[in-house]
């Protein structure tokens, strides 16, 4: 009886330090909750300080004068797709481009002569994406099969097959850019990102941290990171070597559909179903400038920057392509003539020619070729 008394005020007085440790570790738990909130608004107040003007406000006065160049004019209509086409991408070389339609094709098309220099037949035809590689020798595409498709255009056979298949996403494949001939990073509807080896098929790096689809990625010039826009309204920096994310821009209302680097690799352009653009800038954590119109009510599909970054070409779903002056968030033309929603658009590598579809068309003003 004595034991059995003995072991009650035992466990009586385990379950009782028990019960002030947890409510010791609740309370610490809620003590640095608030204190990492107060951290979060302290460094908030410091960022708003250094935040001492906008762009536009420092422009402002300022005799910065847009490239010459009068309204942009129809230089080519690139035809052959039999239906929807969702994506485009050019290739380093200026002159040559690939499209993916829901056709069930990937075009590869010259863009000068505006000839069809290969005819690759998809295993499915739910494409959302397409990607040139930098040493214009590969070309890749994915959409509603979750798989990310790599062919070899140096391949003799036709029609070229596929020659690597890149399949660990569980969602739709939304976006794939190359980094390289044996690298290729890809977005998803199951909100990651992926880094692959093209060679081994496999997969190097998982990048997961957004809330939402993963609608869009761009590659920075020297390689070593990339950002990501979702559905969760926010776009993040990615850095390639360790899988971190970096930084978390935040300001669009809703789903970021695209996002392009400004050519220096020091900011990014991003656009949203909010019917905005915005100018982001990594160094300073913050965003540059807001590009919207009061007649503009639709979103946002695809952005691009010309090379010198003064303009920012922009997609909507109201069927026209805007151009913006960066410097000072002012529209400077709108391109109107497609009969659907513009799905995709791209700006050459030397910056002479911009591609925007439903169809393809051509503008020209000054130096600038602009297709569209």
């Amino acid at each position: 009886g004595i034991n059995a008394e003995y072991g009650e005020h035992k466990r009586t007085l385990l379950q009782r330090r028990s019960e002030k440790m947890s409510d010791d570790i609740a309370e610490r738990v809620k003590e640095i909750r608030k204190e990492c909130e107060q951290l979060k608004e302290h460094i908030k107040a410091n960022h708003e300080e250094m935040n001492d003007t906008t762009l536009k406000q420092y422009v402002e006065g300022e005799d910065i004068q847009l490239p010459r160049g009068d309204k942009l004019k129809v230089r080519r209509t690139l035809k052959g797709h039999l239906a929807k086409i969702y994506a485009m991408h050019w290739a380093q070389d200026k002159i040559h481009l690939v499209s993916a339609s829901q056709d069930g094709k990937l075009l590869v098309w010259d863009a000068l002569t505006t000839n069809k220099v290969h005819a690759i037949p998809l295993r499915s035809s739910w494409v959302m994406t397409c990607a040139y590689s930098p040493s214009n020798s590969f070309v890749a595409c994915g959409g509603l099969d979750n798989i990310c498709s790599v062919y070899n255009l140096r391949n003799k056979e036709i029609p070229i097959r596929v020659c690597r298949e890149l399949n660990a996403h569980t969602g739709y494949l939304s976006c794939c850019r190359f980094l390289n001939d044996k690298q290729i990073v890809t977005s998803s509807g199951d909100m990651t990102c992926i880094l692959w080896d093209i060679e081994a098929g496999s997969k190097i790096r998982e990048f997961s941290d957004h809330k939402g689809d993963v609608m869009s990625v761009s590659v920075s010039p020297d390689g070593n990171f990339f950002i990501s826009g979702a559905c969760d309204a926010t776009a993040k920096l990615w850095d390639l070597r360790t899988g971190k994310c970096q930084q978390t821009f935040t300001g669009h209302e809703t789903d970021i559909n695209a996002v392009q680097y400004f050519p220096n690799g020091n900011s990014f352009g991003t656009g949203s179903d909010d019917a905005s653009c915005r100018l982001f800038d990594i160094r300073a954590d913050r965003e540059l400038m807001h590009y919207s119109h009061d007649n503009i009510l639709c979103g946002i599909t695809s952005v691009a920057f010309s090379i010198s970054g003064r303009y920012l070409f922009a997609g909507y779903d109201d069927f026209n392509c805007n151009v913006w002056d960066t410097l000072k968030g002012e529209r400077v033309w709108s391109l109107e003539g497609h009969d659907n929603r513009v799905s995709c658009l791209g700006v050459s590598s030397d910056g002479m020619a911009s591609v925007s579809y439903t169809h393809l068309r051509a503008h020209e003003t000054g130096r600038n070729l602009v297709c569209r």
